[in-house]
């Protein structure tokens, strides 16, 4: 079942520890189920291309989708392309997740395999689009990245969904506020949004319509150039239920 227009769910979170469950769904992942509208067992196909389609770690988001009343799949590149058309796949589904890790890999390798194509199609069909780390600055123009190394450098070749940067873990990282500022600031990147751990970017087409939260105290920005200089402006943060207080 789509949503009833284009969405995107960009986050700094999504995934906890669980309690018998290595992982389990944090209320960041559950929103991005819940924008979809669907109705019985949730359909979540996961892209896990910026951590390299760990199977590990997919059989553990298996584990936590199954305790949460989800059936997830899983779109591979590696080591080849796991379905013969990523569009129908991705259409057979409710909600896409996309994991954090390389956002540089992730954006090479999705349009190497007309991935960035299927998406698009997903998106503007109503599949809720949401992920985590890598998984939302690609839904961007672009952000900070440690693809490259341990010294943050700006990605500016995302897929351009909806017009602007993205700034994540802005309140773990101590590179990431100061950089994604001064890269707004000289015009590297558009005005944007960041999030703290634990916080997510509602957007509905091209819209920034709400930030939310799945951990008390945690925040959201808007961050502007002003002449030479980035303005941030702290936006007012919706408390997810079933959040950690």
């Amino acid at each position: 079942m789509p949503a009833d227009e284009p969405t995107i769910l960009a986050t700094s979170g999504g995934l906890r520890f669980g309690s018998r469950t290595r992982f389990e769904f944090a209320p960041l992942l559950r929103y991005a189920l819940e924008l979809s509208g669907a109705t019985g067992r949730p359909r979540l196909c996961v892209l896990d291309t910026a951590g390299g389609d760990q199977r590990w770690f997919q059989a553990f988001f298996a584990e936590a989708g199954e305790a949460a009343g989800v059936s997830v799949g899983f779109l591979n590149v590696f080591p080849m392309p796991n379905v013969e058309d990523p569009t129908a796949y991705l259409l057979d589904h409710d909600a896409v997740w996309v994991g954090g890790g390389s956002v540089a890999n992730l954006l090479a390798l999705w349009r190497l395999h007309g991935y960035d194509a299927a998406l698009t199609a997903a998106w503007r069909a109503g599949v809720v689009l949401a992920g985590v780390s890598a998984g939302s600055i690609c839904w961007h123009v672009g952000g900070t990245t440690d693809s490259f190394g341990p010294d943050l450098r700006p990605v500016t070749d995302g897929l351009a969904f909806v017009p602007y940067s993205n700034g994540v873990h802005y309140d773990s990282e101590s590179q990431r506020r100061p950089l994604y500022q001064r890269l707004i600031g000289e015009g590297a990147l558009p005005d944007g949004f960041a999030t703290d751990d634990g916080a997510g970017l509602l957007y509905r087409s091209v819209t920034m319509v709400e930030a939310v939260s799945e951990m008390a105290g945690k925040g959201a920005y808007s961050v502007r150039r002003q002449g030479s200089q980035a303005v941030e402006e702290r936006l007012e943060v919706r408390l997810l239920p079933g959040s950690s207080r």
